[in-house]
């Protein structure tokens, strides 16, 4: 089977990216070829014509794309921060555009789906603010569903002005508004001011982490938090651009689809690399897959693109379990674990809270009209208030929000220190991570009685929890590159190890850096040793049935690429976000 037949399997020409409910194949062996075998055979049978982003091997121009039209494709997209643009193209045409030696790279048009009263305190950002860290001046970057307008009051300043600088849509429907309601919710938890529970008559006031931030929102999620590769790439292009104009200094990317193809090709994450490379900290969910077993990886190999790129910061989500402290914090089981299909990169970087967050409410939102019962009631926050909903707040859970949660962070460290770079950012946060964690969590889904285990290792929590304060306090300067490293596997040892060389480029971590192995992930998370785990140093009998139903199977280690069954962009399913993990 040729790589252009393997683009072409049915499941993606599906395209739609869904944080939350991807079943993943194996790269090898009879399962995986008898159900993309099928697949295929579906797609070739519904559509003549691709949907494609093409990178080609010169800057932009019109030459570029008289070429393609003579092989009967149509422009919809210009995507020069990457030398691609996207064309609707008859496949026969396409594969004549591949031969005229003119691409670089390619990659199909993938859909995309959208992957603090307790919150902010669980990661110190409450004393952040009392210091007088709130992010102020810091332009943030929201590429979602939109923020609902009229703007929510915790969204505005202390004149009641809003706070959203600029916002434009991206997406077929013709309004900024937030249709969705996720990215309202998303806006909150970086930034709310909590205006509407501050107070003498309320008992919690609901404030994001970085309460002083402006906000720069592209709409290109729809109704139903649904989008397309390409929408993404435009509003991150639009992002860089706005940069001086609005000090665009952050971007929060709360959603993902399924990994197609190496970071190094993907579309997605070569437009994420241009914001970093630009001088903006990307911050961007893994994904909601953690429990997904189907092919006996535990969940490990389900990090979404572009979380998957090693130059953005990559976000799991924690549970707070409803307290301030840190203690009895948890790992989601439904947080998406590494290593990156095809090429292994240590995945996510960091967690932070992401389970039943409360947060600033689209009362337009189809997430609300469909799903009431996540309204925050009153007598939750306000006193003597009844059990009536009310119309402020609303609860949400995923690796969504935790990622909204370290944008914030990032924006209290770039108040602080202007001067930092992405980079200095990410290291500085993953150095100070909480590196503390029980061994095991557990979680029982109510609807199917199901029970799941999670082990807090390095593929699970990364470098650690989120300590806001830690990153503050600190003074150190990442004097290089902070890419996450890449982990190999070892068949004949059953090891793993890891390598801060990406690309030829040195990360500042790892033996011959200037911060050991220890330093970043702790040597509680990886065993105190370069080697990650052997048969039984993280694992054990009781983890898996053993090492090789993980590691052994090419699920995760080959070559190719885990085919899901939903390829769109987006954020949580609907069900995980209305009803997260008890």
């Amino acid at each position: 089977m040729t790589i252009l037949e393997k683009l072409h399997r049915p499941v993606v020409l599906a395209g739609v990216l869904v944080c939350a409910s991807i079943i993943l194949l194996p790269t090898a062996g009879k399962r995986r070829a008898e159900a993309t075998a099928a697949r295929s055979a579906a797609a070739a049978a519904q559509s003549s014509e691709l949907d494609v982003i093409v990178r080609f091997k010169a800057p932009l121009t019109k030459s570029q794309h008289k070429l393609v039209n003579s092989y009967g494709g149509r422009l919809y997209r210009e995507l020069p921060i990457i030398n691609s643009a996207a064309y609707h193209i008859p496949k026969p045409g396409f594969k004549n555009l591949l031969a005229s030696g003119m691409v670089a790279s390619y990659g199909i048009d993938h859909k995309v789906k959208a992957s603090m009263d307790v919150t902010a305190a669980a990661v110190g950002a409450n004393i952040a603010n009392s210091y007088g860290w709130t992010g102020q001046g810091v332009g943030v970057a929201i590429i979602d569903s939109g923020i609902a307008n009229p703007v929510h009051p915790d969204l505005t300043d202390s004149s009641g002005k809003s706070r959203v600088s600029y916002s434009t849509y991206l997406r077929q429907e013709s309004t900024t508004d937030d249709l969705y309601g996720h990215g309202t919710h998303i806006a909150g938890m970086i930034g709310g001011r909590g205006t509407d529970s501050t107070g003498p008559q309320y008992t919690r006031t609901f404030k994001g982490v970085a309460p002083g931030v402006t906000f720069v929102t592209f709409a290109v999620l729809d109704q139903y938090g649904a989008g397309t590769d390409s929408n993404v790439i435009e509003a991150i292009q639009q992002a860089i651009a706005l940069k001086s104009k609005y000090n665009i200094r952050v971007m929060n990317l709360s959603f993902g689809r399924p990994v197609f193809q190496s970071y190094r090709t993907d579309p997605l994450c070569q437009a994420v690399e241009q914001a970093w490379k630009a001088g903006i900290v990307v911050v961007v969910a893994a994904g909601n897959n953690g429990r997904d077993n189907f092919f006996g990886t535990e969940g490990y190999g389900t990090i979404n693109s572009p979380g998957n790129d090693p130059y953005v910061i990559t976000v799991g989500a924690m549970r707070t379990m409803g307290t301030v402290t840190r203690g009895d914090d948890v790992l989601a089981t439904y947080s998406s674990k590494g290593p990156t299909l095809i090429d292994h990169i240590v995945k996510p970087d960091i967690v932070a809270p992401g389970n039943q967050i409360r947060s600033t409410l689209a009362l337009g939102g189809r997430l609300r009209h469909q799903y009431q019962v996540n309204d925050v009631d009153l007598s939750y926050y306000v006193k003597g208030g009844s059990t009536q909903r009310g119309d402020q707040y609303y609860e949400m859970s995923g690796t969504s929000m935790a990622t909204a949660v370290v944008s914030g962070a990032a924006a209290l460290l770039i108040q602080q220190d202007p001067t930092l770079t992405p980079d200095q950012v990410k290291a500085r946060l993953m150095l100070t991570a909480s590196k503390t964690f029980p061994l095991w969590a557990n979680a029982t889904d109510p609807s199917t009685g199901i029970t799941y285990t999670v082990r807090h290792d390095i593929f699970s929590v990364g470098a650690g929890y989120l300590d806001v304060m830690a990153a503050i306090n600190n003074t150190n300067k990442a004097p290089g590159p902070a890419l996450s490293p890449v982990a190999t596997y070892n068949a004949a040892t059953q090891q793993v190890t890891m390598s801060d060389n990406v690309n030829g480029t040195i990360a500042i971590w790892g033996t011959r850096a200037i911060w050991g192995t220890g330093a970043i992930w702790g040597t509680q998370v990886i065993n105190g040793s370069l080697a990650v785990w052997g048969t039984g140093a993280i694992w054990g009998t009781q983890t898996v049935s053993s090492t090789l139903a993980v590691w052994g199977t090419g699920a995760i280690w080959g070559t190719g690429a885990i085919w899901g069954t939903n390829t769109s962009i987006g954020t949580e399913s609907d069900p995980l976000a209305v009803y997260g993990e008890k």
